[in-house]
């Protein structure tokens, strides 16, 4: 018995080591990509600065910004091999329909990414940057160095990405019978409660507007996760129905 789970164990980890090995290829061409673009990049994610004057101090803070820029972007085009290896090796019971639905699966996490990095890109990061450019204006001048400009947008375009994957993962845990819309609904308060402590940790200003904007998405993505659930259970126990016994 003791033989069988340790082979069953290093299979376990042989599998994930190969996982692994795809999604940071998957990265590693990202990156690539991604740098490749760099500059066009940079002068999207410049728009939310305005004229706010970004400098860099350091020899190589300019080569790094590049490459923390290019590393946010080649995850985020990694992101459905990513989701795909991490669903796989967390589900290796999948019947060949459950497969089926985790490809059908991935298109809707990069959309739903892509979703989420717009609201934070057009409607959450301009008031924050906004308000922390003002915040003390008439006091000193505002030189921002670029790579905690930088960074700081990265981080909250990330977050929100993968706030906005909850419905699609919710929705899929559900038709795998993990979890279920009556168990997601009893969770309620708690995932009010956790928008809104999220929210203060994404957000790196003490405006509550801001906190806010990143709550209140997150609570209607929570609830829109529970009724995908019950469509999701309907539409199973119709199937039960229909199908002869």
């Amino acid at each position: 018995m003791s033989e069988t789970v340790q082979r069953t164990l290093w299979d376990h980890l042989d599998e994930l080591r190969q996982r692994l090995i795809i999604c940071l290829a998957a990265v590693a061409v990202g990156i690539i990509i991604s740098f490749l673009f760099a500059e066009q990049v940079f002068r999207i994610l410049l728009v939310p600065a305005g004229k706010a004057n970004l400098v860099f101090i350091d020899v190589t803070e300019m080569l790094g910004t590049y490459m923390q820029v290019s590393l946010i972007c080649g995850v985020v085009l990694a992101m459905p091999v990513l989701v795909y290896h991490l669903i796989i090796f967390v589900s290796p019971g999948l019947t060949a329909k459950e497969k089926k639905y985790v490809w059908m699966l991935l298109p809707w996490v990069f959309i739903m990414f892509l979703a989420g990095v717009a609201f934070s890109y057009f409607i959450l990061i301009p008031p924050a940057i906004a308000f922390l450019l003002g915040f003390g204006a008439d006091i000193a001048l505002p030189q921002i160095r670029i790579s905690n400009y930088i960074s700081l947008v990265g981080r909250l375009l990330l977050a929100s990405g993968l706030i906005f994957e909850i419905p699609v993962i919710s929705t899929f845990l559900a038709r795998l019978g993990i979890i279920s819309s009556g168990w997601m609904a009893r969770q309620r308060k708690w995932a009010v409660i956790f928008a809104f402590i999220l929210g203060a940790l994404i957000t790196p200003t003490i405006d509550p507007v801001n906190q806010i904007l990143v709550a209140l998405p997150f609570i209607v993505l929570y609830e829109m996760s529970v009724w995908l659930a019950k469509l999701v259970e309907r539409r199973s126990k119709e199937k039960q129905v229909i199908s002869p016994s």
